[in-house]
């Protein structure tokens, strides 16, 4: 099975706070991520991140990533610089890319970590997943509202924990959601 998440902001005691996470600390914190991950991802499931591991440095990464089952891949975000770093385990993740777009049963996702306004496939049904923004779960009803195939996966719109491709696709389907035409004489 595939899903998506992002921002997990291990290590980072600061995050609770800024975005009103429901944790005393951080420790707190990161031991329910990983226990939320880990009740919903198998070893041999498919775990896209689209960014912000942790801002903590190679070390808490590494600490991190080793605690999460399933196979990962990492769509880097502005607060993952130590993929870069010599001491950082490259095996841990499957690949690091910067954008991806990813096509599974006939549907295209863009994965990238900030969101954009407008994508390849915008007009064509293609769902634009990010994360960045640290909203909540009423963001991906709001776009779903205005007909806007744009997706937070980050965990602070998804109860701190990832999200299946399954349950995103079927999300699109709760209400008719048109696209936008675009009105060429505007």
């Amino acid at each position: 099975m595939i899903f998506f998440t992002s921002d997990l902001h291990f290590y980072h005691e600061k995050i609770i706070k800024h975005v009103n996470r429901p944790f005393y600390n951080q420790e707190e914190m990161n031991e329910t991520l990983i226990k939320r991950w880990n009740q919903k991802i198998g070893n041999e499931d498919e775990v896209y991140i689209l960014g912000d591991i942790t801002m903590k440095g190679a070390s808490y990464a590494t600490e991190a990533l080793k605690a999460l089952k399933g196979k990962k891949y990492l769509v880097r975000g502005n607060h993952d610089k130590f993929v870069e770093k010599e001491e950082f385990d490259q095996n841990l993740l499957e690949w690091v890319k910067d954008y991806y777009e990813l096509k599974w049963q006939n549907q295209r996702f863009i994965l990238f970590h900030y969101p954009i306004e407008e994508w390849n496939g915008y007009f064509k049904g293609t769902i634009h997943l990010h994360g960045h923004q640290h909203n909540h779960e009423d963001y991906n009803y709001k776009n779903l509202q205005k007909g806007l195939r744009k997706y937070d996966v980050g965990v602070d719109a998804n109860y701190m924990a990832p999200v299946s491709i399954e349950d995103i696709v079927t999300f699109f389907q709760l209400l008719p959601c048109e696209m936008p035409v675009r009105d060429k004489y505007k």
